[in-house]
């Protein structure tokens, strides 16, 4: 099941442009949380603990938020606490919900503020703002809907003089700090995942954000450096052996992608699977095989990782 893709409210500065939020239906929502409609119905009639958005029609549609929501009730649940005092725990522990028109518009506002310091090349500030935004936001949101949006806007303008020594300042400052983050989650967890760009089709910033939203306590990521040769994949799946491998690119692929990958399949002893831009725009065309696609959103990534590790998704 895809997501809906909501417009952009109007209004809004253009450095929103690039936020986008992807809403799910219930039945989709229903198999990624395996907490079935009823009881999600009736967690938001009885104890107001999700609120989902509504069509026209009246149809529910959830936001990752709402999804992670459920999964921090459920796991309440697990641990014995009853339902109906699940929402004043959640409401000690998680940030308040906002809308998403709200989120758009605080969002526009950090980048400002990173834009600024960034166009002083004021490492201090910047380093101030950064730990601001985690404090206030998850990781997902931080990096997909703030940082990554304001870091391809000035990627692309570098013919503005000036704008390569911002964005080469920026990429610099977020590849040092997200190495950090994934430093701290190495473990020696059991469920090993490679990590690698695709043809060298991504910048190594998206490839360590990547490996950090994909990551969590169950995986072990190790991200191979951006360059990679393809034809050399199996060979160091052969010696490191991963229970995965996961292929990123942010590219549309290429007509011949879909053989490649299958060509590449046969030759592993691990699951391959595809994630990024690609991995949406390649889903069709790779049904049947058994090559799994993870999409491009960080929580909906992980989520589906972990279902391919547990053997629990069909490719």
């Amino acid at each position: 099941m895809m997501p809906v893709q909501t417009d952009i409210a109007p209004g809004l500065p253009s450095s929103t442009s690039l936020i986008r939020e992807d809403l799910f239906p219930i039945r989709e929502v229903a198999r990624l949380t395996g907490v079935n409609p009823v009881t999600l119905r009736a967690w938001e009639r009885r104890y107001g603990l999700i609120l989902p958005t509504r069509t026209e029609s009246g149809h529910r549609l959830y936001s990752m938020t709402d999804i992670e929501r459920v999964r921090s009730i459920l796991g309440w649940i697990e641990r014995g606490v009853a339902v109906s005092k699940v929402g004043k725990i959640l409401s000690k522990t998680e940030p308040p919900i906002i809308s998403d028109e709200r989120l758009q518009v605080d969002c526009a506002q950090w980048q400002e503020q990173v834009q600024a310091a960034v166009s002083a090349f004021d490492d201090i500030q910047l380093e101030r703002i950064y730990g601001q935004i985690f404090s206030s936001y998850s990781q997902t949101v931080v990096f997909q809907d703030i940082l990554i949006p304001l870091w391809k806007q000035l990627l692309q303008r570098q013919e503005t003089f000036g704008l390569t020594s911002e964005w080469l300042f920026l990429d610099a400052f977020l590849r040092s700090r997200v190495s950090k983050r994934l430093l701290l989650m190495r473990s020696a967890q059991t469920r090993r995942v490679l990590l690698s760009a695709l043809d060298c089709q991504c910048h190594e910033l998206e490839l360590l954000v990547a490996a950090l939203l994909l990551g969590g306590t169950e995986t072990n990521i190790r991200m191979l450096t951006v360059g990679q040769p393809f034809d050399e994949l199996t060979l160091v799946c052969q010696r490191s052996k991963p229970d995965v491998l996961v292929l990123f690119s942010n590219h549309v692929p290429a007509s011949e992608l879909p053989r490649r990958l299958k060509r590449l399949a046969m030759s592993l002893d691990c699951q391959l699977l595809l994630a990024g831009d690609a991995s949406d725009l390649a889903q069709e065309s790779l049904a049947g095989s058994s090559i799994g696609c993870l999409g491009n959103e960080g929580s909906l990534m992980r989520q589906r990782l972990k279902q391919f590790l547990a053997g629990n998704l069909d490719t």
